[in-house]
């Protein structure tokens, strides 16, 4: 982490002070920026971890908990809504809007009681705001330009103060011009931990957190298009995608929970391979015992949480993806047509000596994509990546693993690496299939040849 104090420049101060006044701008809390987009240990405060109860700290995806501080016994937080770079895999940069460094911010972690006061400075070439999604909180502190508060104006820091009145998964993101800096990746993850025991809210070992989003970023360029309707190429875990998406790991036992929210256009049907799970809480609350059921994929709808628990009780490496084909896949271009089927003979030659660097591509499916070394625009994500102990996985954007292990330590949040499977438990190749006996095929009941289909246009942003 780098820590840089608020005054980085007499003008941002000046402009702030507009704001905030000139004593509580001198004794705001210090700016903590992460410019990694490694997912960071739990973050614990020293001493006393909240409001007289200790708690199980959450870790981020691919992110990181904003420290606080204590003040006259208010928490006090310090976000910073700016532009930023994030990696979203390996040698993909994306320029963002943020939050202290990332996209999404910090996941900001209180106790139910807590008096939390936030401060947030913009740094953004136009106003905003921060709504506190699913909170209970006054009115003027809810966070819509224009409805509760004036907005906040490039160089101004305003303050939010309210109490963290019930405990659950919440989320924050902008309420002004929202189209283009939800686009552009502005929100985070808000956690309020129970302050004595909950009957609805039990204890677990491991305690993951995460946000859907999803970006349309044209190949070759860094900057997403904000005026996209629902036609986005890029869907991401916490502005992340596969490979470039930790895994999340486990002790053989352990007691999981994971929270998801989603702020992209669509629903994610989120899958979990290996296990069962119940979902347990919302935004709205913890949900009653009565109404849980096992599961082994829950549809998140736009602007939801869910919050999910599990045994962890099948040691291995474990697939976690949404069940949407296309958001498991990185860029591609709409307008490529199907050649499955197409016999390229006597083609390829021709059109390689018009084009020398034409090559057959899908006429086979698309599974060519996870081991062709095609040349790309530069930073762009490839449709299908990232490689398992057994080959290409031909996978992107919404797709990470789930990895237990027996030997895990408590506390060890580290990637195990690839999982041995023990002698005997794995799908294996066959010498030779049973034999298979084929029902006559069935002619069409007015003798004609088989129906055609017509397929429809591609279509366009």
């Amino acid at each position: 982490m780098k820590r840089r104090h608020f005054f980085a420049g007499a003008a941002l101060g000046a402009a702030a002070a507009a704001s905030v006044s000139r004593v509580a701008m001198a004794a705001l809390p210090e700016t903590v920026s992460q410019g990694s987009a490694a997912t960071s240990p739990p973050w614990t405060p020293p001493g006393v971890t909240g409001a007289g109860r200790p708690y199980q700290p959450v870790v981020t995806l691919n992110g990181w908990t904003l420290p606080w501080r204590m003040n006259q016994g208010v928490k006090e937080f310090h976000l910073v809504a700016e532009p930023v770079v994030r990696e979203m895999a390996p040698g993909f940069l994306v320029n963002m809007w943020g939050y202290n460094g990332q996209s999404p911010g910090p996941t900001i972690e209180v106790v139910e009681g807590d008096r939390v006061r936030l401060y947030v400075t913009n740094r953004l070439p136009e106003a905003t705001t921060i709504h506190w999604h699913g909170q209970r909180l006054p009115n003027g502190m809810d966070g819509v330009s224009g409805l509760n508060q004036p907005a906040i104006g490039p160089g101004k820091t305003f303050v939010y103060e309210f109490e963290a009145r019930r405990p659950g998964t919440f989320m924050y993101h902008p309420h002004a011009d929202e189209m283009t800096q939800m686009a552009m990746g502005m929100m985070g993850f808000w956690v309020t931990h129970p302050r004595s025991k909950h009957p609805l809210i039990d204890d677990v070992q491991r305690d993951y957190c995460f946000l859907l989003n999803a970006f349309d970023i044209e190949p070759g360029s860094m900057t997403p298009q904000v005026n996209t309707m629902l036609d986005f190429n890029i869907w991401a875990f916490n502005s992340r995608v596969f490979p470039g998406l930790d895994p999340l790991v486990a002790r053989l036992g352990d007691r999981v929970r994971v929270r998801v929210g989603n702020l992209t256009m669509t629903n994610h049907p989120v899958h979990i391979h290996g296990i069962e799970f119940e979902v347990t809480g919302t935004d709205g609350g913890p949900v009653p015992r009565s109404a849980r059921w096992p599961e082994v994929t829950t549809d998140i709808a736009v602007g939801q949480m869910r919050q999910i628990e599990f045994l962890a009780d099948e040691p291995g490496d474990w697939a976690m993806h949404c069940h949407k084909s296309h958001h498991t896949m990185g860029a591609m271009g709409h307008s490529v047509p199907t050649m499955i089927g197409t016999d390229h003979r006597g083609l390829v030659a021709p059109l390689q000596r018009a084009n020398p660097g034409y090559m057959v591509m899908g006429e086979r499916g698309m599974a060519d994509m996870k081991e062709m070394e095609m040349e790309l625009p530069p930073n762009t994500a490839p449709m299908m990546s990232g490689f398992g102990p057994y080959g290409p996985i031909g996978m992107g954007g919404m797709f990470t693993l789930l990895k237990v292990r027996a030997d895990q330590k408590p506390g060890d949040w580290s990637d195990p690496g690839w999982y041995s499977l023990p002698r005997g438990t794995q799908a294996r190749e066959v010498a030779q299939a049973p034999q298979v006996r084929r029902a006559a095929a069935t002619p069409a009941p007015d003798g004609s040849a088989a129906a055609q289909a017509r397929k429809p246009q591609g279509h366009a942003h």
